[in-house]
């Protein structure tokens, strides 16, 4: 990932957060000061109101008509003699039922985002499938989707999905969750999804890193989240970069030396506050970019320096890059304080 990749990704990075309900107890105090009133309407037998249930969306099925605007890429099929339309793209229909699709099996590109889809099985029926795209429907789970093998492009972004279930297909490389109700990886089928690659879990509610067994894993996007801890990071041995912005770490600990790919990490807008906590990314050989800011350890006298001095290997902090000056104060308070330590130790 280029230098201008990176930075385009941290400043897409923005808050996604939904404002919090902070109802009052109005209600309580109205039956307080009305309490006669209430009194009587008690004596007269009334009824309490039952909250109102939300209602289902009304039934909006695939139709023959929006598959005839839909599909498109006529492409060549079995054994080369017939042929079939591959790619169907029919978005914000509202629609709720695919059961039509079981009879599209050749179908390999489909987007059916921005609708109102609550089940994904009859997509099981696809199985020459390479990608997919339900962003914006009310899907609360992906069980059901089945082992589709050749799938290699997921989207699910945007949904109520609370839990990885269903997740289970050999060849995919990309799968974005991102802004649902995650608050838990444990439930990844890593043993299935050995070939991602590229993993986008931004604006879940995840508290933790723990789950994460992909070795073949390289971008990792966890922004917005609610995140904590780092746990189950050693797993991630070919991991080239890791996105934790907005989040809630005050400690670094979790990285691990086995991490030896990984050269880009963004913890801006997290809760770090000391220096001591950057020098645990000693254990990263290949660390050349990190972003700390709207951390509180960047109020800290000479932040970047002592950071320089902590990763020597360090090409950019933020967004600036080392200066030769720079580095060469870094190298040598690095050695004053190594050959005063050495002094003091005989």
């Amino acid at each position: 990932m280029s230098d201008a990749e990176e930075d385009m990704l941290e400043d897409e990075e923005q808050d996604d957060q939904e404002p919090v309900d902070e109802a009052g107890e109005d209600a309580e105090a109205r039956g307080e000061e009305e309490n006669g009133e209430e009194k009587e309407e008690e004596e007269g037998g009334g009824e309490e109101e039952e909250p109102e249930k939300e209602e289902p969306p009304p039934h909006v099925p695939l139709t023959e008509e929006m598959l005839k605007e839909g599909l498109s890429l006529l492409c060549k099929t079995g054994n080369g003699l017939a042929h079939a339309f591959v790619k169907l793209e029919v978005k914000d229909k509202e629609i709720t039922d695919i059961s039509i699709l079981q009879s599209f099996i050749h179908l390999r590109y489909v987007d059916l985002s921005q609708n109102s889809l609550l089940d994904l099985s009859p997509l099981t029926a696809l199985t020459h499938l390479l990608s997919l795209c339900v962003d914006q429907n009310q899907l609360v789970s992906a069980n059901g989707l089945g082992e589709l093998p050749y799938l290699q492009k997921a989207s699910l972004a945007s949904n109520n999905i609370q839990d990885l279930q269903g997740l289970a297909h050999p060849r995919l490389e990309s799968l974005n969750l991102m802004g649902n109700k995650l608050q838990s990886l444990e439930s990844l089928n890593c043993i299935k999804l050995y070939s991602l690659h590229t993993l986008e879990l931004r604006a879940n509610q995840l508290q933790s890193t723990a789950g994460l067994y992909l070795p073949n894993l390289c971008n990792l996007y966890l922004a917005q989240n609610n995140i904590k801890s780092l746990e189950g990071l050693e797993h991630l041995v070919n991991l080239t970069s890791l996105h934790l912005r907005d989040n809630q770490l005050e400690s670094l600990d979790g990285f691990s030396e086995k991490m030896r790919a990984l050269q880009y990490l963004n913890l801006r807008g997290n809760l770090v506050s000391k220096l001591q906590e950057v020098e645990k990314l000693k254990v990263l050989p290949m660390l050349r970019a990190l972003v700390l800011r709207e951390n509180p350890v960047e109020e800290e006298d000479s932040y970047r320096l002592e950071t320089l001095i902590a990763l020597p290997n360090l090409e950019r902090l933020d967004k600036d890059f080392f200066e030769e000056e720079e580095r060469a104060e870094a190298a040598e308070t690095r050695n004053a304080r190594l050959e005063e330590a050495l002094n003091t130790s005989q």
